[in-house]
């Protein structure tokens, strides 16, 4: 915490000039605070922008009642993060050390304020940013996680976080801290998986659903009225419109259903996308598009998905999973494609329990040191083959067909030829999955070899092709045989 402490401390290489504090001025309300004043409370809603004219500010810890690091935020600075810019509930809570004087302004304020002013905005957007990247980046979380590693619950809500870059941290009931914290928190860390917020908060229940209706990211209908664009799918298309449409002053809102980026998001490493020439995750490349439309006031509510489309006067309605209802006047659907699953028996069973569709950090922590195998021939495949071999023992590369070259790029082929603990077994497929919680193994079958053969693999990446997401709107626009969405002058 000292270092992430010590690096807002020194944000002011790049502070807010006299003009800037003047609209802020202008738009705000100046207010003395005393020392031990708590101006940002951890779990309340991020709906005003605090700058510091004068005194001394620390990160604090309610339940301990002590302040987290040493360094602390002075003059010329602000406090918050980048939950800030979507209006969702502040992580941490902040306190005042020295007696001091701050400009308050709302969100929406400050928002307008910095569509009018580049250079502002510029500087606000990067400080939020590197504050969240400091948090990451160095471990500090403030939501924990009590339960077994490889408990389907506890894996879901850990991808959920770490693909929408929350801060969290998994502790194992059998320890000495997860002990600890039943009897600070009342609870039975053995009987069920917790959730706890900042300074001891048990949510009620366990998914990702509840976290995110914690941290505000959830959508609220009470506060959105009829919106000008909902945007559904958070993909690389989402939320390129979700910028396009903040830019243009629209009132819009992203829904998706997991994490932020959609599949793209999914991706270890892009390297054929302009702009990037070392190469960019997909995380971070929609990490960046993310910020910059809530930058322009595009809302993004999750984990949610629709579930109906029907026509109101002026606009649409749409149906969320959880029978919240959307207002719109325009819908922009960019669901993009859900991954083609393998029909084993038992496979479903152990999704997300060894069985994946992605290769991120999240799923690569859960198999370190341990043979892996990745099914398919795409890029994709690839990707998520190299990026394994860095951290497990070996990755079993599964392909139908004889060669890789008319399904990956050459670049990637030559890698994956070249990695030591990478083999590619060509005509290929898995027969049988293997593990009553978790996975324990696969069977392969290989057209070459006369009998069936067994890897002990703690986890399986498919990797075999995507269907369009579109179920939710049959009956309502005119799809395809395949089921993509037909557009054009002859589309229903």
């Amino acid at each position: 915490m000292d270092q992430l402490a010590e690096d807002l401390a020194t944000m002011t290489r790049r502070p807010l000039t006299p003009a800037h504090v003047d609209l802020l001025r202008s738009i705000g309300t100046a207010r003395d605070v005393t020392a031990g004043d708590i101006v940002v409370r951890g779990g309340q809603l991020a709906d005003q922008f605090h700058f510091v004219e004068a005194g001394e500010f620390e990160l604090f810890d309610p339940r301990r009642n002590a302040r987290i690091g040493k360094h602390s935020l002075g003059a010329g600075q602000f406090i918050g993060e980048i939950a800030f810019l979507n209006g969702a509930a502040n992580l941490s809570s902040v306190r005042a050390i020295a007696d001091g004087r701050i400009i308050s302004a709302p969100r929406a304020a400050v928002l307008s304020l910095m569509a009018a002013e580049p250079e502002m905005s510029d500087i606000i957007v990067s400080v939020l940013a590197a504050r969240r990247r400091g948090t990451l980046d160095l471990g500090l979380a403030t939501v924990t996680v009590v339960g077994h590693e490889d408990d389907k619950q506890v894996r879901a809500v850990a991808a959920f976080a770490g693909r929408n870059r929350l801060p969290i941290r998994l502790v194992d009931p059998r320890t000495d801290l997860a002990v600890d914290l039943g009897q600070t928190c009342n609870f039975n860390p053995n009987v069920t998986p917790h959730i706890i917020f900042g300074d001891g908060e048990v949510l009620d229940g366990f998914s990702p659903a509840v976290l995110a209706a914690r941290l505000g990211l959830g959508f609220d209908p009470g506060t959105a009225g009829t919106l000008d664009l909902v945007i559904v799918g958070g993909g690389p298309a989402g939320v390129a419109a979700a910028v396009y449409a903040g830019s243009e002053g629209l009132a819009a809102m992203v829904v998706e259903d997991l994490a932020i980026g959609g599949q793209a998001g999914t991706s270890s490493r892009i390297e054929n996308y302009m702009g990037f020439p070392t190469g960019i995750s997909g995380a971070d490349l929609c990490w960046r598009g993310e910020i910059q439309a809530m930058k322009f006031g595009t809302r993004f509510a999750l984990p949610h998905r629709v579930v109906d489309i029907a026509p109101e006067t002026g606009g649409w309605c749409l149906t969320l999973d959880n029978n919240a209802r959307v207002q719109a006047r325009a819908v922009l659907i960019s669901t993009g494609v859900e991954y083609r699953r393998m029909a084993l028996p038992g496979i479903e069973a152990l999704e997300g329990a060894g069985v994946y569709y992605a290769a991120t950090e999240i799923e690569a922590r859960f198999c370190r040191d341990a043979d892996v195998v990745v099914v398919g021939g795409g890029n994709s495949a690839g990707q998520a083959a190299m990026f394994l071999s860095r951290s497990t023992r070996h990755v079993h590369v599964l392909v139908r067909g004889a060669s890789l070259a008319a399904s990956m790029s050459s670049y990637l082929v030559e890698r994956l030829t070249k990695a030591a603990n990478i083999t590619v077994h060509y005509n290929s497929q898995i027969t049988a999955v293997h593990g009553d919680t978790t996975l324990d193994g696969v069977t392969i079958r290989d057209q070459s070899q006369t009998a069936d053969w067994r890897i002990d693999a703690r986890a399986v990446f498919v990797m075999v092709g995507a269907a369009p997401n579109t179920g939710w709107l049959q009956g309502r626009v005119e799809l395809d045989a395949q089921g993509f969405v037909l557009t054009g002058a002859g589309a229903g």
